[in-house]
């Protein structure tokens, strides 16, 4: 089973009765999300915004989020996905072994009732964060959370969405899966995709050492990556396009800079729901755009002779 269902934040804000925060702390990562979408404006459906609305935040630690959910559960850390299981079999009415519920940090009763509000839900919604997709297990547990979201549909009306950490990620994933049909992960090399998290994820491919250059386009992941990886990038040539210094361009072979999307540059962003907002810039900028350097590079590799790698010469019966 693949996919995920999905909605728009109009629809979070018009309709969600239940909202659950898992593996995230939006208080301080997007602190507009409460206000303007997910638990204070008064909807169509929820006339009383926050009145009409029930928050769960599911997290291995309390947050500032936590004062502002109806209900916090602090399960164990990598529980994540034992605990979506737990959630699976429940609402599917299936017995469950006590000794995996003691691992998770909650009581049967915590998980029966979640499992039981989220079934009597109007419209309920899960969004997760990197908590949940960055801790062990990784996009199994985003797969699984997903598969959660599908399943309760048979009950009621139940969505999920990840909270992204850094501008226009979405945008990434639907480009990248609008030309190969995955979002990430992905393997071009033989000159088809190929899909497989765990073996071709930039963090997985630069923890084993399996590139020998980078090219960085508007990301700073010296910032945010597991030490090996940041160390890997600092050996071998890194590239890196952004309009400001960073983590990353400091231990760069290369930093160009370039015009700030949406302000001296025009583009398209995603929201995080996958809505597209095109942006016009308003001032001018005397660096070029990521498209501008991009197209230039192509072109002076278009003009440089091909190398192939020395062949080695076949061995005939004779010899």
């Amino acid at each position: 089973m693949g996919g995920k269902v999905t909605c728009t934040l109009g629809e979070v804000k018009n309709r969600a009765d239940l909202v659950i925060y898992w593996g995230g702390n939006p208080a301080e990562c997007h602190p507009r999300h409460f206000t303007k979408y997910a638990l204070m404006p008064k909807g169509k459906f929820v006339p009383n915004g926050r009145k009409d609305r029930t928050m769960i935040l599911v997290d291995i630690r309390e947050t500032p989020s936590a004062k502002a959910a109806d209900i916090f559960l602090q399960i164990k850390p990598t529980k994540d996905f034992e605990m979506i299981t737990v959630l699976r079999a429940i609402i599917k009415e299936q017995p469950v072994d006590p000794a995996i519920v003691a691992e998770i940090g909650l009581s049967l009763e915590q998980l029966r009732d979640l499992a039981d509000r989220m079934k009597k839900a109007k419209f309920g919604v899960m969004f997760f964060g990197m908590g949940l997709s960055m801790t062990r297990g990784k996009h199994m547990n985003s797969a699984a959370l997903l598969t959660l979201a599908a399943e309760l549909n048979a009950f009621t009306k139940f969505v999920a969405m990840p909270m992204r950490g850094h501008g226009n990620v979405t945008g990434g994933d639907v480009i990248m899966r609008w030309m190969t049909g995955y979002p990430f992960g992905v393997n071009l090399a033989r000159g088809y995709p190929r899909f497989n998290p765990g073996e071709f994820s930039t963090i997985d491919m630069l923890i084993r050492g399996d590139c020998d250059a980078a090219l960085i386009l508007g990301a700073d992941p010296g910032a945010t990556m597991p030490q090996p990886a940041i160390d890997h990038l600092a050996r071998v040539p890194t590239i890196t396009l952004d309009p400001k210094v960073t983590h990353t361009s400091r231990i760069s072979r290369v930093h160009i800079t370039t015009a700030v999307t949406g302000i001296s540059a025009p583009g398209t962003a995603y929201r995080m729901d996958e809505i597209p907002l095109p942006l016009r810039p308003a001032l001018k900028s005397p660096y070029p755009t990521d498209e501008e350097v991009l197209r230039r590079i192509r072109q002076k590799i278009a003009c440089k002779p091909l190398q192939l790698p020395p062949t080695v010469p076949m061995m005939t019966d004779a010899e």
